[in-house]
């Protein structure tokens, strides 16, 4: 383990950073962590009640605080991501808390920083790109970083850091069905295939058929790719949904054979194969179900139940805003070295 001095949080959501610099033992005087969202903080409390809280970012003085080893920020995405449909970018009042972000830099002075936003257009990420130099004195660029490296999730994000992160990270090989739990048969919803026409980190391999919504809400995908980028949710049917059951010829009590639906009772999935049957259920249907809370800490890579204590909705919105910890314990891994 190490002792630092202070660290800052901005826009700090569960304390995905704070999460991150334990588990690389990484210990600090004091974390202040500048948080608005009441169901945020309410968690926080509950997992690291030695949090000093320190209001909205856009009331934070920075010239307060001395002696501040990181500034860790991940600044609202709603304006530069492409789940929105206005892409306000710069205009977005969320987004462009990036430039208070900024603002704390130049007077907190750290001795690293960190900052984690949306893959976005270039012409933004210039913007990003030349405010933060201007204000450290020397140029800065952003790594692109998949989670898909370090979990079952495929979420492009890019970082702004001066630590000396080689983005080398070793691809831990987790799909989206080995983050799955158990889960009751009632779950089950029916879907149906559709052609694959490429290999991509995420199988889409069926759309649910008891859904009335646009079609990216339909997909469903297989367990032995990636899930899509986990996001807030916020109600319509927007959880990624998982495949599950198979199509088997099984042995008749008089030695004939046929083929049946076999539900799995855990709501797991069976393993998709190039052999048709095992994919693809014709006459009975096939059968989806959506991810759990739970399911949705482990593809941001948290502890199993961190956001238990507020409602599913809310537990669903707070990781789609997290850090993925994973990605940010290994980009804090230099500061082991100092």
């Amino acid at each position: 383990m190490i002792q630092i001095r202070n660290v800052i949080s901005l826009c700090d959501g569960v304390s995905g950073g704070q999460l991150a610099l334990k588990r690389n033992g990484i210990l600090y005087r004091n974390y202040f962590a500048s948080e608005i969202d009441k169901y945020c903080v309410k968690i926080t409390k509950k997992n690291f009640p030695n949090t000093k809280f320190i209001g909205d970012i856009s009331s934070v003085d920075g010239t307060k605080y001395t002696d501040v080893d990181l500034l860790i920020s991940g600044t609202p995405c709603q304006g530069f991501s492409n789940a929105s449909a206005k892409k306000l970018n710069f205009d977005d009042p969320r987004s462009k808390l990036f430039f208070e972000f900024a603002r704390i830099l130049g007077e907190v002075k750290p001795i690293y920083f960190l900052l984690e936003n949306v893959k976005m257009k270039k012409e933004w990420i210039q913007i990003i790109n030349d405010t933060i130099s201007d204000i450290v004195g020397y140029p800065v660029e952003p790594y692109l970083v998949n989670s898909a490296v370090v979990s079952g999730q495929n979420r492009w994000r890019c970082y702004w850091t001066n630590l000396p992160f080689d983005n080398q990270i070793e691809d831990r090989g987790i799909l989206f069905g080995d983050i799955l739990v158990d889960t009751k048969e009632d779950m089950l919803r029916p879907c149906e295939p559709r052609q694959i026409k490429n290999q991509s980190l995420c199988r889409h391999v069926a759309n649910a058929t008891d859904i009335r919504s646009n079609e990216s809400t339909k997909r469903v995908y297989a367990p032995d790719g990636k899930c899509p980028t986990v996001t807030t949710m916020q109600g319509g049917h927007r959880e990624p949904k998982v495949l599950c059951g198979a199509y088997r010829g099984r042995y008749n009590a008089d030695g004939s054979t046929s083929q049946r639906l076999e539900i799995r009772q855990d709501g797991k999935t069976s393993t998709l194969t190039t052999v048709q049957k095992d994919n693809v259920v014709t006459k009975n249907g096939m059968f989806y179900r959506k991810i759990l809370p739970i399911e949705s800490e482990r593809l941001q890579t948290f502890d199993d139940n961190w956001s238990e204590g507020v409602s599913n909705s809310q537990r669903f919105k707070q990781m789609g805003n997290a850090f993925t910890v994973a990605v940010i314990e290994e980009i804090l891994k230099p500061m082991l070295w100092e």
